[in-house]
C-alpha cells in the first residue's frame, strides 16, 4: 500500500503545533475557572447579605418584644426619666453683652429685626432705655442714682461717651459697666494726632455736653445717637428710647416717667419750620430729590421715641446717606435729621416736641446754663408745670420730664430738692 506522502518540512512543524493547542485550551480552562470562582463568590454575597438582612430585623423584632415585655412587667415609677432642656426662645431673647464686638454694619443690621407677630410669645415686661449721650461721666449721676432706685426692671441705661474719654473717673453702680463701643471719627484722631487746638474747631454744642467731636457740621453725632438706638434695640424689653446728656436731670420721679411714656401714643421729636440762616438757610438744593427744601425741619435733638420708630431711625438707609453727603459746614445734622426724616415718614406718630426743658432766652448759640444759686424750688415747678401743651388728645401742664443744663455745682441743691419737689422714692 502506498504510504502518503510527508514532506520534510512538514515533520518539523507537528510538534509546535500540538502545542499550540495545548496551549490555547489551558488558557480556556483558566478563563471558565475564574468565570466559574466569580460566580461563586457572587452567589455567596447576595446570600450572606441577604441572611445578614433578615438576622439584623429578627434582632431588632426580639430586642423590641423584649422591651415591650419588660415595659410592661416593671411599674413605671421605678423606670428612669429623661427629659431634654427646653430651649424655646432662650437663646433668641439673649441681650448681648454691652462691650460687644459687632461692627457697625452688623450692629445696624442686627438692631433692624423685628418680629412680625406682634404679640409676645413670653412674658415681657416694657422698659425703657435711657440713652445718655457725653463727652465724659454723668455729671448728674447721684441724682440719677435716686431716680432709679427701687424700680430695677423697668429702665436700661446706656452711655454713650467721647472715644477720648479714658474712664478715669468713677462711675457710680447705676452706670457701672453701660458705656457702648464708640467710634473715632477720622477727624477727631487727626486733630488729637497732631495736637490741633480744639477750641479752634467749630463744635454745634457745648463740648462739656457734646459726646462725638464735630467739625463743619458733619453727621458723627447722630451716627452716635443711632448707635445708641441700635444698642438698646438688642434688648427687646426696650419700649421706649429717651435721649438725654450729660448734664440732663429728671424732673419728675421715676414711677411718672413710667407712666407718661409708656401710655403715651405719640413719639417726641421736635420738628418744625423755620425761615432764616439757622433754619431753611441750612437746606442744601443737592439734596433734591430725595428730600425737598418744603421737607426741611428743624428742632431739638433730645427726642424720645417708641420701639417701631426707633427700628426705622437705624435702618434708614434713603435719607441719612443723603445727610452724610450733603449736610456739611453750618448745616448741623443733629438739629435737622430727625426733625426731617421723622416729618417726612411718621409725622403722624410725632407730637413735634421734646420732652426736655431748655431755656434758650438768655439768646446766643447755646441754652443756658444753671448753677447752685439758680436750683430753687420755684424755679423746678416752673419746668414741671409752667407750660401748656397736648398729651393724648388732651390740653395738659406735664410738657417736660427732664431738663437741662445743669453743672456739677447744682447736684447738691437738687439731690435737697428732689424728695420734696419731685417726690423721688414714692
Amino acid at each position: 500500500m502506498e504510504q502518503p506522502i510527508i514532506m520534510k518540512g512538514q515533520k518539523q512543524n507537528l510538534p509546535t503545533t500540538f502545542t499550540k493547542l495545548f496551549n490555547a485550551q489551558l488558557q480556556l480552562i483558566n478563563v471558565l475557572s475564574f468565570l466559574f470562582l466569580f460566580g461563586c463568590g457572587l452567589v455567596t454575597g447576595v446570600v450572606l447579605s441577604s441572611y445578614l438582612k433578615n438576622a439584623s430585623f429578627n434582632l431588632h423584632v426580639t430586642q423590641f418584644s423584649v422591651s415591650t415585655t419588660t415595659t410592661t412587667t416593671v411599674p413605671l415609677a421605678t423606670l428612669p426619666t429623661f427629659k431634654l432642656p427646653r430651649v424655646g426662645l432662650k437663646e433668641h431673647l439673649k441681650v448681648p453683652d454691652v462691650k460687644h464686638d459687632m461692627d457697625e454694619k452688623e450692629l445696624l443690621w442686627r438692631a433692624s429685626m423685628t418680629p412680625r407677630i406682634r404679640e409676645y410669645q413670653f412674658d415681657r415686661v416694657p422698659k425703657v432705655a435711657f440713652m445718655f449721650l457725653t463727652k465724659g461721666p454723668v455729671l448728674m449721676a447721684p441724682l440719677w442714682e435716686r431716680f432709679f432706685q427701687g424700680h430695677e426692671g423697668l429702665y436700661s441705661i446706656y452711655v454713650h461717651s467721647s472715644p477720648s474719654y479714658n474712664e478715669s473717673e468713677p462711675e457710680s453702680p447705676v452706670f457701672h459697666g453701660r458705656r457702648i463701643p464708640s467710634k473715632v471719627s477720622f477727624l477727631h484722631s487727626f486733630l488729637r494726632f497732631n495736637h490741633v487746638n480744639l477750641t479752634f474747631v467749630s463744635c454745634c454744642f457745648d463740648p462739656q455736653s457734646t459726646s462725638i467731636m464735630m467739625f463743619n457740621g458733619n453727621t458723627n453725632i447722630i451716627e452716635a445717637e443711632r448707635r445708641l438706638l441700635a444698642n438698646a434695640l438688642l434688648d427687646i424689653s426696650n419700649q421706649r428710647f429717651v435721649l438725654l446728656s450729660e448734664s440732663c436731670i429728671p424732673i419728675f420721679n421715676f414711677s411718672t416717667v413710667y407712666t407718661y411714656l409708656m401710655n403715651s401714643t405719640k413719639n417726641h421729636v421736635d420738628s418744625y419750620v423755620l425761615d432764616g440762616p439757622v433754619g431753611n438757610g441750612r437746606y442744601n438744593p443737592r439734596m433734591r430729590p430725595v428730600i425737598k427744601i418744603e421737607q426741611w425741619r428743624k428742632g431739638s435733638q433730645w427726642f424720645e421715641m417708641d420701639r417701631d420708630l426707633a427700628i426705622e431711625v437705624v435702618s434708614d438707609q434713603e435719607y441719612f446717606p443723603v445727610f452724610q453727603k450733603y449736610c456739611k459746614r453750618q448745616c448741623y445734622a443733629d438739629e435737622h435729621y430727625l426733625p426731617t426724616f421723622v416729618s417726612m415718614k411718621h409725622s403722624e406718630r410725632n407730637s413735634k416736641r421734646s420732652l426736655t426743658w431748655v431755656d434758650w432766652s438768655r439768646g446766643g448759640a447755646h441754652p443756658a446754663k444753671f448753677l447752685r444759686r439758680e436750683v430753687t424750688v420755684e424755679f423746678l415747678e416752673r419746668m414741671r408745670s409752667g407750660s401748656k401743651c397736648v398729651y393724648n388728645g388732651n390740653s395738659t401742664n406735664t410738657c417736660f420730664l427732664f431738663a437741662r443744663k445743669f453743672l456739677p455745682s447744682a447736684l447738691e441743691r437738687l439731690l435737697r430738692f428732689a424728695p420734696k419737689v419731685m417726690h423721688f422714692n414714692s
